[in-house]
Parts: structure tokens; C-alpha cells; sequence
């Protein structure tokens, strides 16, 4: 049973949302997300999902890198709303015995399941066309405590370092004989324990002693400095940060009209 735990997000390219200065696409695509978020009319689902959409292919990443990431967390969101259709509303659209399709929770599985792809999309052009390092900069820049971008970075680093040791540590499990023979179902996840155990131990070890050796080097005896500004923006920053910043205003906009339409 093999294990992946990183894979770099970064996709280097020319690309208009490459260039795009990092503080302004921030603001701007977490001010996106936060429409989304809001959305409570299945009718704006897709025009979100549309804009979305158009910024992934303005960002020029391919769809493959799309393809391989959406299944992980998409597992999660169908498991949650799996059932709605089938338990929540009164509507029945077919029913075969005991099992029927209620049109509210078809619905309702649409919205959650539609705002979670735009803005789990959102998320993957952001760190598509960005380095990790150059947002943990932005988030300085724009005020965030430096013990948090610390940690962020830090944890970024060493999950390349762990992924190492647990490729290390696989190998080793299949030398000794892991997966050569069929096993038990119990016999797997007995192994699979103790892999993990033996890498959460040596990682809060290694984490110990690079924490002494970052203190012996002076972190933490004096107050770091706030980045100063990057380089100046390429000419496509105001436009992207205009249009991105308009349609998440127009989405807040929409949103309210209808819900206030339904009320009256």
C-alpha cells in the first residue's frame, strides 16, 4: 500500500494569473471564495462554477493537474452529501420501494457540492500560479503574525523530508517481505500502524532538534521584520484584481436580490 503525502502545486508559467502581483490575487481570489461561500441560490452555482472555470483556463494550468488533485477531497464532499437526495425534502421525483429521490435534497446536495468544487478550484489556481513561499510573503505583508507563516513554511518544508523517510521506510517494509504474499485485511492494517507510528515518532523527534538548532541560530531573540514590498506589478494586476473583485461583489449583489425576492 503505497503513500503520497506531498506533491509540489506549483506550476511554473507566463500566464496572466502568473503575473499577477501576489497581494492583490490574494485579497482578490479569497474575496471570490467568500462569495462562493455565501451562495444559498442553486441558480448562481453555476455562474460561479463559470467564472471559476474561466480563470483556470486563463491561468493556463493543464487539466490534468486539475484531474489529479479533485479526487482526494471530492471523496470527502461526496460521502457527506451521498444521502441528502434520498433523505432530505418531501418531493418525491422516483421512488423504488423504500428508496426515493426527494427533489430538496437533490437540491441541496447540488449547492454544497457545487460550492465546494468553486472554491476547492479557486484554491488550486492559487497555489498553481504562485509560490507557496511568495504567498507565505503576501500574508506578512498584509499583517499576518509571523509565528503563523512560520509554521506554515516550516510544515511545507518537512513535508517533503517526510515524505522522504516514508519512502525510505516503504522500501524497507517491502525488503522484509510486505506485499509479496497475500495477506489479511487485519495483517495490512497492522503494518500500515505501525509504519505511521514509527514516522509520527521520528518526525516529532526531528522537529525537537531542528527547533533547538533554529534557537541556537537566534529565531526567536529578536522581532523579524515585515517583508518589504516585491517587485512592481505587471500590467495585468489591476484589470484581474478589478474583474475578480467585481464578480465577487456582483455574486454578494445576486445573492441578496433573490433571497430578498423569495421573502416578498
Amino acid at each position: 500500500m503505497a503513500i503520497a503525502l506531498h506533491q509540489d502545486l506549483y506550476i511554473p508559467s507566463q500566464s496572466p494569473l502568473h503575473r499577477w502581483a501576489v497581494c492583490p490575487k490574494l485579497l482578490s481570489l479569497f474575496a471570490l471564495m467568500f462569495a462562493v461561500a455565501l451562495l444559498r441560490q442553486l441558480v448562481l452555482v453555476p455562474v460561479a462554477l463559470a467564472v471559476v472555470l474561466g480563470l483556470y483556463g486563463l491561468s493556463g494550468l493543464p487539466l490534468g493537474y486539475l484531474l489529479r488533485r479533485l479526487p482526494y477531497p471530492g471523496l470527502f464532499i461526496v460521502a457527506t452529501v451521498a444521502v441528502l437526495p434520498l433523505t432530505a425534502g418531501s418531493t418525491i421525483l422516483w421512488q423504488w420501494g423504500w428508496l426515493a429521490l426527494r427533489l430538496e435534497g437533490l437540491q441541496t446536495a447540488g449547492l454544497v457540492a457545487g460550492r465546494f468544487l468553486a472554491i476547492l478550484m479557486t484554491g488550486f489556481i492559487l497555489l498553481g500560479t504562485t509560490p507557496f513561499l511568495d504567498i507565505l510573503k503576501a500574508l506578512r505583508r498584509l499583517g499576518i503574525p509571523s509565528l503563523l507563516t512560520d509554521m506554515a513554511l516550516l510544515t511545507y518544508r518537512y513535508l517533503y523530508d517526510i515524505s522522504a523517510q516514508l519512502a525510505t521506510m516503504q522500501q524497507a517494509m517491502g525488503l522484509r517481505g510486505y506485499g509479496h504474499r497475500p495477506q489479511t485485511t487485519r495483517r495490512q492494517w497492522s503494518w500500515l500502524a505501525s509504519l505511521l507510528g514509527s514516522l509520527l515518532l521520528r518526525s516529532y523527534e526531528r522537529s525537537q532538534r531542528i527547533y533547538k538548532a533554529m534557537g541556537l541560530r537566534g529565531y526567536g531573540q529578536r522581532p523579524l521584520q515585515r517583508p518589504t514590498d516585491g517587485p512592481p506589478p505587471d500590467a495585468v494586476t489591476p484589470w484581474l484584481t478589478t474583474m475578480t473583485s467585481a464578480i465577487a461583489i456582483a455574486l454578494v449583489i445576486a445573492e441578496v436580490f433573490l433571497t430578498t425576492q423569495q421573502l416578498f
